[in-house]
This record gives structure tokens, C-alpha cells and sequence, in this order.
């Protein structure tokens, strides 16, 4: 199948074509159509499976023939509203919405927080089609009389897992009781829980369905899973270790706090590895800087919690590393997906304490299959060791202690953390310090 064989339009089709694609992935083969024909739509696809394009495509289409080349803020209302949960990814899906729709005169703008609101003003009120926004920034500039959604044609809420784990359930049945009632839906996340089941039967009318993600929460098929059992107090120390042994150049490392991260990204400069760290309580600029340093090579890695890497958009990204397990299994196929995107092979390592065995066994519950395990010599867990409580505030060793408990940890642990555990053992390469891929 090729992008002319879903009828968009040549400037859209050019578009494509600038960008080297020629082939729609299974979630722009099985979406667009669906939203070309006017169905609201619930689609469920990874990350990194061209999920935006199925959407933002179809989208530029449909608002093609109400498009204006006149500079009055009044040939450009605000038809279609895209709610995502953090400022990354707003920024990532309004750039492809440049870059899609660089032929047609659509306008497009993002409004999120942590920013001066200023320059987000000037932009609405100068009139745009297209609109990318987290809840509650958007909701402060109705509030403020900077928004009419009285022409709103097309709603779409991505990575709406993401948006109720984060707390937004609230905000979002707000903005929806200010949008018009006729309106065409679209609705993309990564797993379903029954929340986000609840949230589609309120909001969605006899919609499509699209799973273009395989089996329910399957993670990336181009990623190799590889589990390094591990003590908690020696991970940063293993973590060093790999990335100079294995000669790691771009590593994306997640942590499950802002602290931790903080903590882990100073060790690491420590070490001698140019690091830098994302998360919530890091201003715009400094995230945007961060991640472009991180992008060009001026930095080996990049520690971030779950909430600031949603949205991340690097190319061909070759690791992920879990520094810490997360506390809910779905948030691993989010973290993964960071990595294996466009068809480009991807490593996800997990460095596993005597702490993390429930969470470890939640994942593989949820993959429906084990993970590979391997210990690396020299870092062999001591099996006298016993589990503590995961804590989550600051403070704490290794990564999986901190201030106010959430998750309490198998009595006694298990003995894949035990001195040699694993299902396999250490390769010879492993033991010599090279990738376990070979390379």
C-alpha cells in the first residue's frame, strides 16, 4: 500500500515525499481512511508506530477546503483541538503539523506550561486552525477569553493513558462540557486500562477501531529485552560500566523521580559521562536544550522520568536503560518505545534489584513471556540481601529507596538476584565487556 492509494491530497502527498516516506505504517494504513470517512476513531498503537501522522494527515485534509491565504484572524478558526499530556509532545505533534502541512495555509499553534503565556496569546489570537495543547494551560486561556470553540470540528486526545495516569480526568471532562456537541472524535493510546475504556464510552460515538500494536500493551517487536540482575547500591556503578564497556554513545535512561534523576545525572559527570536530566521541575528551556545536546552528541546520556520522556521524538535512538523498574508495567512499553521506532533495531536493558522482582514479574505478565536475563561479572547481586519496601520521594540508595512507600516487594526476593541467577549466564562477550549483541 502507498500513501496515493489513501486519497490524500498532492500538497499532502508532497509533503510525504519530503520527508522520505512512501509506504504508510499499519496505523496510517488502518486510520486514515477511517478518519477521511468521518468516523470518530479509537486507535490503540505503540509508540513510535507513526500514530501522529495517522491522525495529523487525515486532519490537514479535511480542513483543506475551509483553508485561507488571508491574514485575518477570522479565516482562521479553531477547528480542531489536540490534548496531549506533556509539552514535548505538544511540540512534537504541532511540528509535524508544520511539517505535513507546509503546502496547504493552515495555521497551527501549541500552548502549554511552564512558559511565559504572552507569545501563546499573540499566536491564538492571531487565528489558527490547529491547536496542540495540555489541559491545564489550555483551560487557563479560556479562561482568560483567549480560545472560541465555537466552530470546533475535530477533537483528538493522544496518549490518553498517559493524560488520566498523570491526573488530568478532571481537566478533560472540563474542556469537553465547553466544546460543541457535534464533533468527530479521535482517541490513540498506548494500552487500555478501565479508565480509559470508561473515558471512550462517554466520548466516543459508534467509533472505528484501529489496533495497529499487535497483541493488547506488546512491546516494540525491534527491541531486544535484556534484564542485569543487580545490587541496588551498586546500579550506577554497573550502569558506568556498560555504557564505557560497550562503548555507548546515545543512552536514554529513566529514573522513576526528579530527584533521583538529578541524582543519577550528576553521578554519572561524576564518572566522567557527559549526562544531562529531564523532568517537570526543569523550565522549558532547559529541557529544550537537554534534549537537543542529547540529539547532537554533546552528551551521552539523557536521565528522565516517565511523564518528561512521553513525546521524546529521537531518531533511531539505539538504548534505553530502566534504571529503575517502573511501578506500572504499561509504563515500560512507553519507555521501550523510545527506542525500535521507524523500523530501526533498539536495546532495552533493565538493571533489576532484589527490590524490583514484582515489578519485573508484572512486566513479563504483561508481555506474556519472560525477559532474558544476564548477569554481568564483577556485579553479581549478593543473595543475602533482602528486599526492601520501593519508596518513591527523595533520598534513598540505589535508585529504588526514597520517602513515602507505594509498593511492597516479594518476602525474601528471589532467586534470580541470587549469585549467578538468571536463566542464562554471563556470555563470553558479557564477561569481556562487550555488547551482548555483539557489537
Amino acid at each position: 500500500m502507498s500513501f496515493e492509494s489513501l486519497g490524500l491530497l498532492p500538497e499532502l502527498l508532497h509533503a510525504v515525499r519530503d520527508n522520505g516516506y512512501d509506504t504508510p505504517t499499519p496505523v496510517q494504513a488502518q486510520a486514515i481512511p477511517m478518519v477521511l470517512a468521518g468516523r470518530d476513531l479509537l486507535a490503540g498503537a505503540q509508540t513510535g508506530t507513526g500514530k501522529t501522522a495517522a491522525f495529523v494527515l487525515p486532519i490537514l485534509q479535511l480542513l483543506a477546503p475551509q483553508a485561507s491565504t488571508s491574514t485575518s484572524p477570522a479565516r482562521h478558526a479553531l477547528r480542531c483541538l489536540v490534548l496531549t499530556p506533556t509539552r514535548e509532545l505538544a511540540m512534537q505533534i504541532e511540528e509535524s503539523v508544520r511539517t505535513y502541512g507546509k503546502y496547504l495555509p493552515i495555521r497551527s499553534a501549541t500552548v502549554f506550561g511552564g512558559v511565559n503565556i504572552n507569545p501563546q496569546v499573540k499566536a491564538l489570537r492571531a487565528g489558527i486552525e490547529i491547536l496542540v495543547a495540555t489541559p491545564g494551560r489550555l483551560l487557563d486561556h479560556y479562561q482568560q477569553g483567549n480560545i472560541n470553540f465555537s466552530q470546533l470540528q475535530y477533537l483528538v486526545l493522544d496518549e490518553a493513558d498517559r493524560m488520566l495516569d498523570m491526573g488530568f480526568i478532571r481537566d478533560i471532562k472540563k474542556i469537553l462540557a465547553l466544546l460543541p456537541t457535534k464533533r468527530q472524535n479521535l482517541l490513540f493510546s498506548a494500552t487500555f486500562s478501565d479508565d480509559i475504556r470508561q473515558l471512550v464510552s462517554g466520548l466516543l460515538n459508534n467509533p472505528a477501531s484501529v489496533d495497529a500494536g499487535g497483541p493488547r500493551n506488546a512491546a516494540a517487536e525491534l527491541v531486544e529485552h535484556l534484564v542485569h540482575p543487580v545490587d541496588r547500591e551498586r546500579k550506577r556503578a554497573l550502569l558506568s560500566h556498560l555504557i564505557r564497556s560497550q562503548k555507548l554513545d546515545q543512552v536514554l535512561v529513566f529514573c522513576r523521580t526528579k530527584h533521583g534523576a538529578n541524582r543519577l545525572s550528576e553521578q554519572l559527570e561524576t564518572d566522567g559521562i557527559a549526562s544531562s536530566a529531564i523532568h517537570g521541575n526543569k523550565s522549558q528551556p532547559q529541557r529544550i536544550k537537554a534534549l537537543a545536546d542529547f540529539k547532537e552528541g554533546k552528551i551521552t546520556v539523557l536521565v528522565a522520568t516517565d511523564i518528561a520522556a512521553r513525546g521524546l521524538d529521537i531518531s533511531q535512538l539505539p538504548h534505553v536503560v530502566n534504571y529503575e523498574l517502573p511501578q506500572v508495567a504499561e509504563d515500560y512499553v512507553h519507555r521501550i518505545g523510545r527506542t525500535g521506532r521507524a523500523g530501526s533495531e533498539g536495546m532495552a536493558l533493565s538493571l533489576v534489584c532484589v527490590d524490583e522482582a514484582k515489578l519485573l514479574k508484572d512486566i513479563e505478565r504483561l508481555l506474556q513471556r519472560p525477559l532474558p536475563t544476564q548477569v554481568i561479572t564483577g556485579f553479581a547481586p549478593d543473595p543475602t540481601i533482602k528486599a526492601e519496601p520501593i519508596l518513591t520521594g527523595r533520598g534513598g540508595g540505589g535508585g529504588s529507596r526514597g520517602g513515602s512507600g507505594r509498593s511492597t516487594p516479594r518476602p525474601g526476593g528471589s532467586t534470580r538476584f541470587g549469585t549467578g541467577a538468571g536463566r542464562r549466564p554471563a556470555s563470553p562477550s558479557a564477561r569481556s565487556g562487550a555488547s551482548p549483541r555483539g557489537k
